[in-house]
Order: C-alpha cells, then sequence, then structure tokens
C-alpha cells in the first residue's frame, strides 16, 4: 500500500494550494496551505482521499478529522468550514477528490452485484479508511494526467472502478442512497439543492416538506438527520458563505450584499455573521485580506 501512497502523492504533487483541476473530468487535487474563506464554503458532495497531512471538517456542530491513507464521502451539498493540517515530519497537505455524479452511480448500480448491507439513511458525510484496491484505481486514475490521449477511453472505466470499491465499503450506502430514490437522504437531498439556488428567497419548511412528500415533523427530523443542520440553519450559512464570498470579492458593501443574500436588515446580517466567523463582516474581510 505505502508504494501505491507515494506514486499517488508524487502525482498530485503538481497541485497548488487552492482546487487544482486536472484534464480528468470531476478530478481535482489541492497541495498545502488554503486560504481559510476558501475551506468554508458549501461542498459538493464528493469522495475526497487524503495523501498527507490531515483535514477537519465541521457541518453544524459536528466535526470530524481525516487522515493519510483516509477518505470520506460527502453525499449532498452541505456548508461547511474546513482546516487543513501539514504532517507531522512538515510536508504539506495533499488530497484527491472525485465529484460525485448521481446518474453514473445510477448506472452503476444497476450492473453491480448487492454490496454489503449498512445503514440505509444517515449522516451526510463520513469518513474510511482506503483500501488497496481502492486505492489502485486511483493510482491508474491519475496516471492518465500524464496520458491525455487516453482519458477519454480509459478515465470513465476507472472512475466507475473507485466507485465501485467505494459502493463495495463501509461508505457504500451513502452512494446508493444518492441514486436510489425513495431513501431520506434522496429526498432531503432534492430540497436541499431547492434550497442552495433559491437561498434569497423566504423559506417555507411546510413547501420542503410537500417537495420531499414527507409531514413537516418528519421532514425537519430527516433533514437534521443527514446534514446535522435545520432547513433554516442551512439556508442561514449558505447565505452567509456566499455574503463572505461576495466581500472578499469587493462585490459590494455591507449594506448591499446583505440585502443580495436574502436579508431584509443589515443589522441582523451582521449580527449573524459575526456569530458564524467570529468578527462582524468589515473586520472580518480586512483580517482574511491581510492575512493572505
Amino acid at each position: 500500500m505505502e508504494t501505491r501512497l507515494s506514486e499517488l502523492r508524487r502525482l498530485a504533487s503538481r497541485a497548488e494550494n487552492r482546487r487544482t483541476e486536472t484534464r480528468i473530468a470531476r478530478v481535482a487535487m489541492v497541495q498545502g496551505e488554503i486560504a481559510e474563506h476558501r475551506l468554508a464554503a458549501v461542498y459538493d458532495p464528493m469522495i475526497n482521499l487524503i495523501l498527507t497531512g490531515a483535514k477537519t471538517m465541521t457541518v453544524g456542530g459536528r466535526t470530524m478529522r481525516y487522515d493519510p491513507a483516509t477518505y470520506f464521502v460527502m453525499s449532498v451539498d452541505l456548508p461547511a468550514v474546513g482546516r487543513v493540517h501539514p504532517a507531522d515530519d512538515g510536508a504539506p497537505y495533499l488530497a484527491v477528490s472525485l465529484t460525485l455524479e448521481p446518474r453514473i452511480i445510477a448506472a452503476l448500480l444497476a450492473d453491480a452485484p448487492n454490496a454489503p448491507g449498512g445503514p440505509v439513511d444517515g449522516a451526510a458525510f463520513c469518513v474510511a479508511p482506503i483500501t488497496e484496491d481502492l486505492l489502485d484505481a486511483w493510482v491508474r486514475l491519475l496516471r492518465l494526467m500524464d496520458r491525455p490521449d487516453e482519458i477519454a477511453v480509459l478515465a470513465p472505466a476507472y472512475e466507475r472502478e473507485i466507485l465501485f470499491r467505494v459502493l463495495q465499503g463501509p461508505l457504500g450506502w451513502m452512494l446508493r442512497a444518492i441514486a436510489t430514490p425513495g431513501t431520506a437522504l434522496a429526498r432531503v437531498g432534492a430540497t436541499i439543492q431547492w434550497i442552495r439556488h433559491n437561498f434569497t428567497r423566504p423559506l417555507r419548511v411546510e413547501t420542503l416538506a410537500a417537495m420531499a412528500a414527507l409531514s413537516v415533523s418528519a421532514f425537519h427530523r430527516q433533514f437534521k438527520a443527514v446534514t446535522t443542520l435545520s432547513p433554516l440553519q442551512y439556508q442561514k450559512q449558505v447565505r452567509l458563505l456566499h455574503a463572505r464570498s461576495l466581500l472578499m470579492a469587493g462585490e459590494g458593501n455591507v449594506t448591499s450584499v446583505a440585502m443580495d443574500v436574502g436579508y431584509e436588515s443589515q443589522t441582523q446580517f451582521s449580527r449573524e455573521y459575526a456569530r458564524q466567523f467570529g468578527l462582524p463582516p468589515s473586520h472580518d474581510i480586512t483580517r482574511l485580506r491581510e492575512s493572505l
């Protein structure tokens, strides 16, 4: 396993200290320190493999740590705060990721044998140790960065193999839930997509519950089980993360940005922003820019 890990580290070491796209669809990598505001974001569903160092992810009140030779699966769009840590010997943080595409998983489920049992529903992010077979598939996928003429033919096969290996492991239920209509995760996932694309609009839990074909109490319970957040807390975090990005990019002042992300009161926006990020908006943005 160590030989494959070493090769994978070598292949991924060309990454920059930000999300670095490869020429392989849905595959990205990152290395080193990452700006704090870039690690506080709404994350797409993904499989993320930690190669060197460690990463902590906090969603709502739940924090998990990911160490080398582990992978984590995030099965819905989640507003999270991340933090990366170098290795004990000082080597920079290094990781690769595969963004999940439900249609590919659904096609694989039609062909693959039944995966081992596991929970039907649960939290939308979790961690597991890497296996030899899964690691081997990752190595072959990233080797294609040096063989671009082979990507179109081989990358889809290696991506399916990675998904298959995850399906066979302890987090396989998360992939099945993404592509299987009727699971709590799939139902909640549809409402999450609505919130993420309509976060500036007023949110009615009754409307979302009807969208998920659940009672209000059942929807609220399942939404929190999947995300660790209530629907209103989820919307608030998406609003605040988007506002922070706008402020960092200089696209408006505090008042205009507050209105842009759906707040009617600049005072309420500043209060909730400070509660989320530790400082009022203008002070937080000044600190972030100075740290860069």
